[in-house]
């Protein structure tokens, strides 16, 4: 079981409501970085709009800066988030992760888009807090009340230590996963073996893509395997894009992190829900007494 401790990741968020408060927000952050001598240059991973706002404000010293548009960053789930945050890390940062970055969420695309949407953003915050823990990272999370609601904004700040009302990241993890899934429909396809080749054929059937049904299908296969010894059959619903798989382990996964961490680093069950959530827009995970749900959906 993982514990709440954290590390030297320093996780920080600031909230504006106009131009003038993001540049008042992100200056001085960048300032702070590019006085720190040995460190790499900051990053600021933003809207293309605020991203002009910065090079104006910079000045001659833009060019001491990185900036990535945000839609370049945040491409998919919020595992995909982590991942390439991680990725980023690995070919960029200084000695123990230092590097100071600026980031705004897409707010226009999946994060915050829905109920649904937000729950799985606020995930990805609290648990940045322990995936980066060892790490000495500097996170500035720029949250714009023009396009992030003040739901969204009230529940990020209970995933940013430099708040007041900051909860740790695995009373929070498990709040968000003590909401019931919704029961499958009572037409729902049933499996014995959920494997790839039957999986995939039903995907096809449903409306997905070909190619879309093969990873679909490698992402049931995989979890499938990594959840052995399974406690029943599967179960299969829905239309592409949003296609089901919803799988039983006879064991509980007792882990806030499973699938988030990278397989050669990670613990069990390891490379296939990493894959899974990598690959799937969702992955909910619920232990109970007999063991584990696991619900994948495509998209």
């Amino acid at each position: 079981m993982t514990t709440g401790q954290l590390g030297p990741f320093d996780h920080r968020m600031a909230v504006f409501d106009s131009d003038d408060g993001f540049v008042a927000a992100a200056l001085p952050f960048l300032g702070e970085a590019l006085g720190t001598s040995g460190e790499p240059p900051p990053v600021a991973i933003a809207a293309p709009r605020n991203l002009d706002l910065l090079r104006d404000a910079l000045g001659s010293g833009a060019k001491d800066v990185t900036c990535i548009p945000h839609t370049d960053w945040y491409t998919g789930s919020a595992a995909n988030a982590v991942a390439q945050a991680a990725a980023y890390l690995n070919a960029h940062a200084g000695p123990g992760g230092r590097i100071h970055l600026v980031m705004e969420p897409v707010w226009s695309g999946r994060a915050g888009r829905s109920a649904r949407e937000t729950t799985e953003w606020i995930r990805y915050e609290a648990l940045a807090n322990l995936l980066f823990a060892p790490l000495s990272t500097t996170a500035l999370c720029a949250y714009d009340t023009r396009t992030a609601g003040p739901a969204v904004i009230a529940a990020a700040r209970r995933a940013h230590p430099d708040t007041e009302v900051y909860e740790d990241p695995l009373r929070l993890a498990a709040e968000l996963d003590a909401v019931p899934l919704p029961l499958p429909p009572a037409g729902a396809r049933t499996l014995a073996e959920p494997h790839a080749a039957a999986v995939q054929s039903w995907a096809v059937g449903r409306g997905l893509p070909a190619a879309d049904a093969e990873l679909f299908a490698a992402a049931v296969a995989e979890t499938a395997a990594s959840l052995a010894p399974l406690g029943g059959a599967a179960l299969l619903w829905g239309e592409a894009p949003a296609c089901v798989c919803e799988l039983r382990s006879a064991r509980r996964l007792d882990d806030p992190l499973a699938g988030f961490v990278p397989p050669a680093a990670g613990p069990e069950p390891g490379p296939g829900l990493w894959y899974a959530r990598q690959v799937c827009a969702y992955v909910d995970i619920r232990d109970d007494a007999a063991g584990a749900t696991v619900r994948l959906q495509y998209a």
